[in-house]
């Protein structure tokens, strides 16, 4: 091949990369995209200040009680269809991400689930049992419950959906 035509190879290449160039700077120009004021979804993780005060000021949840009396453990089972991406609830079923939950109600906390390693923020509470208010408040807002726990869900904001799956989590025996 000629020198010519490597120069017109070579000058192909440098017009397409300047071109390219040129439309970037462009379309920047054109296209100036406006930034959300608040983010569309949260990820739940740990609060960005961890002070005293705000943790003291965290919200009382009202008892859960009253509504386990009317829970309907089926709706718990439907609500539990989240959980099942990272927990099992049959007997003898293996862990997944997140330990097996059958007989987990009145089960202590943070140990005792078929060899699960539990974060050091479960841990801290061991001695402790599942009961239904405990039950309450993790599935209310685990971060809440236990600062700097593995579970990345972010809770079931509604009572009555909360007292379903502890209904549902009560019949597992």
């Amino acid at each position: 091949m000629s020198s010519f035509e490597w120069n017109k190879i070579i000058a192909s290449v440098l017009t397409a990369l300047i071109v390219a160039m040129v439309a970037g700077i462009l379309s920047n120009m054109l296209v100036q995209p406006k930034p959300l004021e608040k983010p569309v979804f949260l990820v739940a993780g740990p609060p960005a200040t961890s002070a005293p005060a705000e943790q003291a000021a965290a919200p009382k949840l009202a008892p859960i009680t009253p509504l386990l009396a009317k829970a309907d453990p089926r709706k718990g089972e439907a609500e539990t269809k989240v959980c099942q991406v990272c927990h099992t609830f049959n007997k003898g079923e293996p862990n997944k991400i997140g330990p097996n939950l059958f007989g987990v109600t009145g089960g202590p906390i943070g140990e005792d689930r078929g060899g699960f390693a539990f974060s050091d923020a479960l841990e801290a509470h061991k001695g402790q049992k599942w009961d239904p208010e405990t039950l309450n408040q993790w599935l209310n807002n685990p971060q809440q419950f236990a600062p700097g726990t593995k579970m990345t869900f972010a809770g079931f904001p509604k009572a009555e959906d909360r007292a379903d799956v502890i209904a549902y989590l009560q019949s597992l025996k």
